[in-house]
């Protein structure tokens, strides 16, 4: 059965000081306490457009998270997991609960969904090998080593006048997407480098004698002062506006806070992982909550972007989906087509995109996952383009090697 079938300003500000000090310290930190920080990865560029691209590790399940309720097999296949209720969206699909919040984004046109995608990465069901096929956007018969980095980095090289400041990696986690020969910034929202005056004369008297480390401690002394300058720039200014316009009261919140920090100024281009989406067993209690923190995410850079809201894509997408049966533990296997959320001003929301395959046994990739009907990299590619005004065979040959993008996708406006 088929659905949703698609048809074929005013430049940036300077950076404030206060911006630019932590920027420095979270790149010095990089560089001397390396161990210490996880990337964020933001990319500045002399244009207006902003794409935040969302690694969802572990393997979202599509089908509970973006509810067919329209298909008559889709109760058989999950006798508990449908338990409780959705938020319809139309006569066909629903939201799981835990995304109730962004319930009014789809009445305003500023959120899609696309079902039934996946990378070319077909049957092992490696969270590790998915999601490096996903972050590196090659096929899965590209030979290990013939294509570099991540296809974010790819972007980056192939935009004209973007700067290590256009793109930030953000996070917890290496992201191989913004790995590369492209320079990036990276943050950490754990990154804390906080000596006392008597660690400072330790690291003085460990490293005087050895020029190496002598230079690296000198370092990492410097940045230790210049976050402390920051903190006490916070403390004697209660009456400036703060850098964002919400506190975020989780981790998801924080790290979209920074992005959306970063976003209003120089940087184009962020990426960030959110992990928690592997619901093997009683999947009812875990992805809540990891529904709820993407969720936080997308409304953080909502409120903390403002204006620019409009002229921002975010696309979250995970390295493979979840089996259409549930399991005996009341969760759900690896299995393989999943669903891309997208979300922003810029995105032509209120609709689910593309094409969906039905849930009957004969609809069903190898009898159990629900069938990919089109490559994720494709509708990424599409976004790219239609954002950046980048040549359909660039995104081909350069950013998704080897990849088809096949007919327009119009993700974006």
């Amino acid at each position: 059965m088929a659905y949703g079938a698609e048809p074929a300003a005013e430049r940036p500000t300077a950076p404030s000081r206060r911006g630019f000090l932590r920027m420095t310290a979270g790149v010095g930190c990089s560089l001397a306490a390396s161990p210490l920080v996880t990337p964020i990865t933001l990319l500045a560029a002399p244009w207006e457009a902003r794409l935040v691209v969302v690694i969802l590790r572990g393997a979202m399940d599509g089908l509970d998270a973006l509810r067919p309720l329209g298909d008559p097999d889709l109760a058989g296949l999950r006798p508990t997991l449908l338990a409780g209720p959705s938020e319809a969206l139309d006569g066909f699909w629903a939201l799981h609960p835990g995304l109730a919040p962004l319930r009014p984004m789809w009445a305003a046109g500023e959120l899609a969904f696309v079902p039934a995608v996946s990378t070319p990465y077909r049957d092992k069901r490696s969270h590790f090998d998915g999601q490096a096929i996903l972050e590196a956007g090659t096929g899965a018969d590209v030979a290990p080593g013939a294509v570099r980095g991540g296809w974010l980095n790819r972007l980056l090289g192939a935009l004209p006048g973007a700067t290590a400041e256009t793109a930030y990696a953000i996070g917890q986690d290496g992201l191989l997407v913004l790995a590369g020969a492209a320079e990036v910034r990276r943050w950490s929202p754990e990154a804390r480098l906080e000596l006392s005056a008597q660690a400072r004369l330790l690291l003085a008297h460990l490293f005087h004698d050895d020029p190496l480390f002598r230079a690296a401690g000198d370092q990492a002394m410097e940045i230790a002062g210049r976050l402390a300058e920051v903190a006490a720039d916070d403390a004697d200014a209660p009456a400036m506006a703060p850098a964002v316009a919400a506190p975020a009261a989780g981790p998801a919140g924080q790290i979209a806070a920074f992005a959306a920090d970063r976003l209003r100024e120089e940087t184009r281009i962020a990426a960030f992982s959110l992990g928690g989406w592997d619901t093997h067993r009683d999947q009812a209690r875990a992805l809540p909550r990891a529904l709820g923190a993407l969720a936080e995410a997308i409304l953080t850079l909502k409120a903390g972007l403002g204006p620019h809201w409009g002229r921002t894509a975010v696309l979250a997408m995970t390295e493979f989906g979840r089996t259409a049966r549930e399991n005996g533990s009341r969760g759900t296997d690896h299995g393989t087509g999943g669903t891309m959320l997208a979300a922003g001003g810029a995105v032509r929301g209120g609709r689910v995109h593309g094409a969906w395959p039905g849930l009957s046994e004969g609809a069903l990739y190898a009898g159990r996952d629900v069938m990919p009907m089109a490559d994720v990299r494709a509708w990424a590619g599409w976004a790219m383009r239609d954002l950046f005004g980048l040549d359909r065979g660039l995104i081909e040959r350069t950013v998704f090697p080897g990849l088809d993008l096949g007919p327009e996708r119009r993700l974006v406006l």
